[in-house]
């Protein structure tokens, strides 16, 4: 497997109490192509932070992220977030108002990356992927299950054809059983779809689940399974 993500030189810190506390700490580390990682640590230790800078959402105090050998602020961050990278939120972050087979195809308008065929059947065949019926995916999203909204979530990430996915605590909000299959839809997509994973979660039970296991601790990420 090939490298599609590397960190290089990571810092980052913030102002606590009036003292700098540097969460990352010249961190390095590279992910591989088409497999499933999840980033442990304790609260407070910066997880949702690297997850914000690798995909393009917060910037480094210094160092660099590269994606398939390119500096990200050399590409322009929002041309790396619009094209290489899908973010799934724990809050889902759908817009309420639409369907959501009418999300995914309000994500697909906004990607630079081509879309193979008609996108309203795309978007169906992406649902459904992901366990949401064709009955379901043209229902407003607020009328779903929480469940089915981060399905919808994953599926909106998928719809720029981008092979770089990122999830925030993506399961945090769900029961264990909702859990285990969104996980299995993750496991699906790195397996079957070459697809890079790198979620961010606290559960030992999710990481187990996972194909690396990478703790962050003491400002530096640790492969420790």
């Amino acid at each position: 497997m090939s490298g599609i993500l590397k960190l290089e030189k990571l810092n980052y810190g913030y102002i606590d109490g009036g003292l700098k506390r540097q969460i990352l700490k010249d961190l390095d580390y590279e992910f591989e192509e088409g497999t499933f990682y999840t980033i442990l640590g304790a609260s407070g230790s910066g997880k949702t932070t690297l997850l914000s800078i690798m995909a393009g959402l917060d910037k480094a105090e210094s160092g660099e992220v590269y994606y398939e050998g390119e500096a990200i602020s050399k590409m322009g961050l929002q041309k790396y977030r619009r094209d290489k990278v899908g973010v799934v939120f724990q809050s889902y972050n759908l817009i309420s108002y639409l369907t959501g087979a009418e999300n995914i195809e309000l994500a697909m308008s906004e990607t630079g990356n081509k879309i193979p065929g008609n996108k309203k059947e795309l978007a169906y065949a992406l649902l459904n992927m992901v366990g949401i019926v064709e009955s379901k995916a043209d229902r407003i999203v607020t009328k779903l299950s929480g469940g089915e909204q981060q399905r919808v979530a994953i599926a909106r990430a998928l719809a720029g054809n981008q092979d770089l996915i990122f999830a925030d605590e993506p399961t945090g909000n769900l029961d264990s059983e909702t859990e285990q299959e969104v996980i299995r839809i993750f496991r699906m997509l790195s397996e079957e779809f070459g697809k890079t994973i790198i979620v961010v979660t606290h559960s030992n039970e999710v990481s187990k689940l996972s194909d690396r296991r990478v703790l962050l601790k003491g400002g530096k990420l640790h492969t420790i399974s």
